[in-house]
């Protein structure tokens, strides 16, 4: 296949199976999350899951009795092998993305990879670029960017609802599950990251971060990271696995309003609180003392739309292999976030010394503005 454009999509026509309503999906790695996609992929009805790899036995049958219809393979290759295969999902540990991904855009099919895309910039920068030769799509599965809660969030940063942006913070804790291929940070953190950037649209211009192994793992089951964005936002994370309340909530301070997302409430997933503080000029110029006007209104929970973030996820994927449509998280949004995770690395390791970013507006194609709605 030929005719890269530059932004992981797959060049129209590609695909003749698509039109006929049959995409057939391959699903690599069938953990308790692979289960959702084979799950997802079954319900769509431009889809079929042709096949199922994992090179677990005892996964596989699992499946096998959940989904008997499935064509089951232990080997990738075989799996890559198989009529009326379409497209992949990769959702193997983190650590196999890289070359699973790699030989499934090889075999010259479009991909969704699971987040992180990589536990590399380098090698992400290496599938973007071999899926951009190939013409293919690529796309991470940042499943919060297609949460309808978090959605509704940056409408109303878009709208300028909130006033001038102040800070925003995040917490994402749990007793477990804990895992053995990423730390805590990667694992929650990275959530929190991808959702951070599609807000404020913009990478983070340096990081800090501290994180400690209370399980005496041999991985970081805490973490707590701030971040520095354009305008002067400052962003902070809280992760554990080993904390005893579970929590996914996310904050956005502004001037005018204030807006919290708890993901946990069935209720009222986004309530916005028009409470807020600024800074006034006083008529006095000689007058030494700043003076504030602290505001204090109604608090509203708007309607939010049922709709499962996966799915919504699993059908964008579909939309932009049949429509030619770049992917809202496409491979460049997967580097970004992980450029940000591998510098909190690096500031782990130096006790929470601040690490700057590059600058990667020009490489990403971005034009590196600030937000409209920053603090000025």
């Amino acid at each position: 296949m030929s005719g890269s454009n530059g932004n992981g999509r797959a060049p129209a026509g590609l695909y003749p199976r698509v039109a006929r309503g049959q995409l057939g999906v391959l699903l690599i790695g069938s953990g308790s999350w692979g289960r959702n996609y084979v799950r997802i992929f079954r319900e769509l009805r431009e889809t079929r899951v042709v096949a199922v790899c994992d090179t677990a036995l005892a996964r596989l049958e699992r499946i096998a009795a959940e989904f008997p219809d499935i064509t089951l393979v232990q080997d990738l290759d075989v799996a890559l092998s198989l009529p009326g295969v379409d497209c992949a999902i990769v959702a193997t540990q983190a650590a196999a993305h890289f070359e699973v991904a790699r030989k499934c855009i090889e075999a010259g099919l479009p991909v969704l990879v699971e987040k992180p895309l990589t536990t590399s910039s380098a090698d992400a920068a290496r599938l973007v670029a071999l899926a951009n030769r190939r013409g293919l799509t690529l796309m991470v599965g940042h499943t919060f960017v297609y949460n309808a809660a978090v959605r509704k969030v940056r409408d109303y940063l878009e709208s300028a609802a909130l006033g001038d942006i102040y800070y925003m913070y995040a917490r994402r804790t749990s007793l477990g599950p804990i895992r053995t291929d990423v730390n805590a940070l990667w694992d929650l953190a990275s959530h929190d990251v991808s959702i951070f950037n599609y807000l404020l649209d913009a990478e983070p211009e340096w990081v800090s971060a501290i994180g400690a192994r209370v399980l005496h793992t041999e991985r970081e089951d805490v973490g707590f990271v701030s971040a520095g964005y354009p305008g002067g936002i400052v962003a902070h994370v809280h992760v554990s696995w080993a904390d005893p309340n579970k929590t996914r909530e996310l904050v956005v301070v502004g001037s005018d309003k204030q807006v919290v997302f708890d993901d946990l409430n069935a209720r009222e997933r986004v309530r916005v609180f028009s409470k807020g503080v600024k800074t006034v000029t006083p008529e006095n110029p000689n007058y030494g003392e700043f003076m504030f006007q602290l505001r204090d209104g109604d608090i509203v929970s708007p309607l939010i739309e049922g709709s499962e973030p996966l799915k919504n996820e699993c059908a964008h994927f579909v939309e932009c292999v049949c429509t030619n449509k770049a992917p809202t998280t496409d491979g460049r949004a997967g580097i970004q976030t992980i450029r940000v995770m591998e510098a909190i690395d690096r500031s782990i390791a130096q006790h929470g010394t601040p690490v700057s970013l590059p600058d990667k507006a020009v490489e990403d194609g971005r034009s590196g503005r600030t937000p409209a709605y920053a603090v000025r």
